[in-house]
């Protein structure tokens, strides 16, 4: 029963709901289930009855009414109904601020801020001024909407965190160890582009185009920890958010969907199915030291 409820939270529930408030979401799933799980047992007892004696159908209906009307029964049905509210209270939390940021805001993972190796993707719509005039606030905010929804599958897949949203800009960050395993950095583009490219007509359709998009990778050091007093949010500092940005800025120059650090390079596996062409060693905007660049190129 659980597999099936999670099936149906995933696929189903998730989608239907997700334009409604915080609280009628909660409300609306917390009842959906409930109503399940009442069926679900009611549906049980009344096979057992029916199973332990054949005589009569009657009488396992009145054995089912008995069942209905205990107070174990429902004292079960309100502890469940109780744990769902807070189950799903912390889990649309938790959505609403990020992947993992609930966790280590309830431990205190970066309360004492720490040092750590983290690679970051600097993703960038491209031509987004003339599409926003070309649509209009309102229905370049739904493309947003839709456009940053659409890539979040790919982001979690991958193991990737949301760091930030600016405007038609996403900022995702990894771990070192999780960005690095299985190239799992560079297959989150792929499979967005996979994605964008499965839903052209769509976008075709409802907002007159395809949203295009480059990005910029890099590696380095942060520091990472707790900020702020009446709101509270977990930051990075550092070179390496610097460097990204700057390096998702030149891609433009060298025609490249996307463009990595030689320093991200050398950390990827040999063999990930992805040509690297050498761009050379650049002196980025605001950096002293040259970095070394590399485009990908996309099949």
């Amino acid at each position: 029963m659980g597999l099936l409820q999670g099936w149906i939270e995933v696929v189903w529930l998730r989608r239907r709901f997700e334009k409604q408030a915080l609280w009628v979401k909660i409300v609306l799933k917390t009842s959906f289930y409930l109503i399940f799980i009442i069926l679900f047992l009611i549906g049980v007892a009344l096979v057992n009855s029916l199973i332990a004696d054949e005589s009569t159908s009657e009488k396992a209906l009145n054995d089912l009414q008995r069942f209905v009307s205990n107070f174990a029964f429902w004292s079960i049905i309100i502890y469940i109904g109780v744990t769902l509210v807070l189950t799903l209270f912390f889990s649309e939390i938790s959505q609403y601020l990020g992947n993992g940021v609930l966790y280590n805001f309830l431990f205190g993972r970066y309360h004492v801020p720490k040092s750590e190796i983290r690679i970051f993707m600097f993703l960038d719509m491209r031509a987004s001024t003339s599409i926003a005039e070309r649509l209009g606030h309102k229905r370049y905010f739904r493309l947003l909407k839709t456009y940053y929804a659409d890539m979040t599958e790919a982001i979690l897949d991958t193991s990737g965190e949301i760091y930030q949203y600016v405007g038609d800009e996403i900022v995702v960050s990894w771990q070192q160890k999780k960005g690095v395993r299985h190239d799992n950095c560079i297959r989150c583009f792929k499979k967005i582009k996979k994605v964008f490219h499965r839903k052209s007509a769509t976008y075709l359709e409802r907002f007159g185009l395809v949203p295009e998009f480059k990005a910029g990778y890099h590696i380095g050091e942060v520091t990472t920890g707790e900020i702020g007093i009446i709101k509270k949010d977990i930051i990075y500092t550092g070179d390496v958010l610097n460097t990204s940005a700057r390096i998702q800025d030149q891609c433009n120059g060298y025609n490249a969907d996307v463009l990595i650090s030689g320093n991200l390079l050398k950390e990827l596996s040999k063999d990930m199915g992805t040509t690297f062409v050498q761009i050379g060693k650049l002196t980025l905007r605001g950096k002293q030291e040259p970095i070394e660049l590399f485009k990908m190129e996309l099949v």
